[in-house]
């Protein structure tokens, strides 16, 4: 066998063992999350009035607003002060989240996908704003 012939053998053998080892189970569960926190004034502005839109386009009567389209969600909100903005989106099942807003003039969302997402937020302070969004398989 020359050393070209060894050298391409012996790579296509680690290359079927490497891909045997790193094949998941269909049925393997997992979720990904990214949560966005403006860097500044003018990104703040922008998150909040996009949340005040999601909540006029959904005729949200006042701060707070659940919306599941699913089964097995859970989700709350509490606030504890004025001029808070907080929504949980959910769809898909299995998913659980709650906000807790403590403070004025407070806006965040969390919106989950899928299956089987955890999220718990508590906001301090006046004039935070954020929101996480989550994707669960």
């Amino acid at each position: 066998m020359t050393p070209i012939l060894k050298t391409l053998s012996a790579t296509l053998v680690a290359a079927a063992l490497a891909t045997g080892t790193l094949v998941a189970p269909a049925d393997a569960g997992g979720s990904v999350s990214v949560t966005y926190v403006p860097a500044n004034k003018k990104d703040a502005q922008a998150l909040k009035a996009g949340l005040l839109f999601y909540q006029l386009y959904n005729s949200v009567q006042n701060g707070a607003s659940i919306k599941q389209i699913g089964k097995n969600n859970v989700g709350g909100i509490g606030q504890y002060g004025f001029g808070n903005t907080g929504i949980i989106h959910q769809e898909g099942s299995g998913h659980s989240a709650t906000l807790n807003q403590y403070g004025n003039g407070n806006s965040w969302g969390i919106f989950q996908f899928g299956q089987n997402t955890n999220a718990n937020v508590n906001q301090y302070g006046n004039g935070g704003n954020g929101a996480t969004f989550q994707f669960g398989w």
